[in-house]
């Protein structure tokens, strides 16, 4: 499948994110487990939060799959780290970024996290206590890369007057029908239109490009609103019918245009999949290989309600 430039090195296009394992037996998370792998898929999601509880779905993933040294050393493990929702509250302090390291590092039995986000912007960070845990995470091997999750550019550049090691990677919630990161500077100047209002702190997708940070897609499937997924959904009877159509002639399906058509963006981005179901997290991965022609993607950008003025 396809790969994209990630830190130093390189990743596959399409991430297995695991934040809806906690409900499913150890045999249903190695069946999905074989079929990311199988597909080509080496990359795992995670986040301190995901399972209703804290490291739920860290445990049920080292549990159910029971990884050997070797097997681990094959794969790439990303977990997150900021939210409090005992508290409902952000924590982006040293101590509490240090404890929910540690945490992670037990639940899921391994001794590194290849890559930790801080997950949603915290407003009372300081920047010299993200920096102060992030190089002592490094210095002990605990963590080997860092990034961030839902930042804006002047956020990423106010962690970075402190923070040394460079921000690889950037979770933002990106899918055909919720690209207001790329469909926003389409309609620039035209204050008429609701879709040039400015949602992402100005220019993300730009911002990420020219720092060399990867965009991780997040919900690549969700309509937004409450509507669930798009594909097949009632909802978007233009949309669905070009996702039809377009999969029909490459061979593909729904699922797999609608990641190719984030894939098929310059920004070469990741697709996190948060599927519990192999049949399509394969077809997500098959959907990278394939590659939109221009007219392809402007009129799947149009048919998901997008103006192009």
């Amino acid at each position: 499948m396809k790969t994209v430039p990630f830190a130093a090195a390189s990743a596959p296009a399409v991430v297995a994110g695991m934040m809806r394992i906690n409900e499913k037996d150890d045999a249903e998370i190695r069946a999905l487990y074989d079929a990311a792998r199988g597909a080509g898929i080496d990359f795992f999601d995670h986040a301190d939060i995901y399972g209703g509880r804290m490291h739920a779905c860290e445990e049920r993933f080292a549990g159910a799959l029971q990884l050997s040294a070797a097997e681990r050393d094959e794969i790439a493990l990303q977990t997150k780290c900021g939210i409090v929702p005992a508290e409902g509250a952000y924590d982006f302090s040293y101590e509490h970024i240090m404890r929910q390291v540690d945490d992670s590092l037990a639940a899921l039995r391994t001794d590194r996290i290849d890559v930790l986000l801080l997950h949603r912007p915290d407003a009372l960070v300081e920047p010299e206590e993200v920096a102060r845990a992030f190089d002592e995470l490094e210095a002990a091997g605990k963590v080997r890369a860092f990034g961030v999750s839902n930042h804006t550019p002047r956020q990423i550049d106010l962690l970075r007057t402190a923070v040394s090691q460079p921000f690889v990677a950037n979770q933002l919630q990106l899918s055909l029908t919720h690209a207001s990161m790329i469909a926003g500077p389409i309609a620039a100047n035209r204050e008429a239109t609701e879709q040039s209002i400015t949602r992402d702190g100005g220019g993300i997708l730009e911002y990420c490009r020219t720092n060399g940070i990867t965009i991780q897609a997040w919900s690549p499937m969700q309509a937004g609103g409450g509507l669930g997924p798009f594909v097949g959904n009632a909802a978007y009877p233009e949309l669905n019918a070009a996702l039809d159509r377009i999969a029909a002639a490459h061979g593909s399906t729904p699922t797999g245009i609608a990641v190719a058509w984030i894939t098929r963006h310059p920004a070469q981005m990741q697709v996190v999949m948060g599927t519990t179901t192999p049949e399509r997290l394969v077809a997500a991965a098959d959907g990278s290989d394939v590659q939109l022609s221009r007219a392809e993607w402007y009129e799947l950008y149009r048919a998901a309600g997008h103006l192009l003025p």
